[in-house]
């Protein structure tokens, strides 16, 4: 999981890039908190997790490393979807947020189980 989970911070690194050049060439900031989402907990977040599951193989080949990939990458994107549509003021987002940011919290969580279970000398 931990090659995985750094091939995915890749391209959310790409993506939260891209939505920076975006911000900056049509003046349109209010799209910060999505753009720092996208780079904290795609980039960041994943790359540091995928680090530490590659370094700690018991930690990175069990059922938790797979759950912690799965709720994080699918929370992620329903959670920006929606913040990008709640920024554009489209009605009834704060469910669609909501449902992905717990998604990703159950990842973390699942994640931090994980290395107590597993991350060992």
């Amino acid at each position: 999981m931990g090659i995985k989970l750094i091939k995915i911070a890749s391209v959310y690194l790409v993506i939260g890039i891209l939505f920076g050049m975006f911000m900056s060439m049509t003046h349109k900031f209010g799209y910060a908190s999505v753009h720092a989402h996208i780079n904290l907990l795609g980039w960041a977040s994943l790359a540091l997790t995928g680090i530490i599951y590659y370094l700690f193989p018991n930690a990175g080949e069990n059922t938790l490393a797979k759950v912690h990939f799965w709720l994080h990458n699918i929370g992620l994107p329903v959670m920006m979807i929606g913040l990008i549509l709640y920024v554009n003021e489209v009605a009834h987002m704060e469910p669609v947020i909501a449902t992905g940011g717990v998604l990703v919290t159950l990842g973390i969580i699942t994640f931090m189980i994980n290395v107590l279970k597993n991350v060992t000398r």
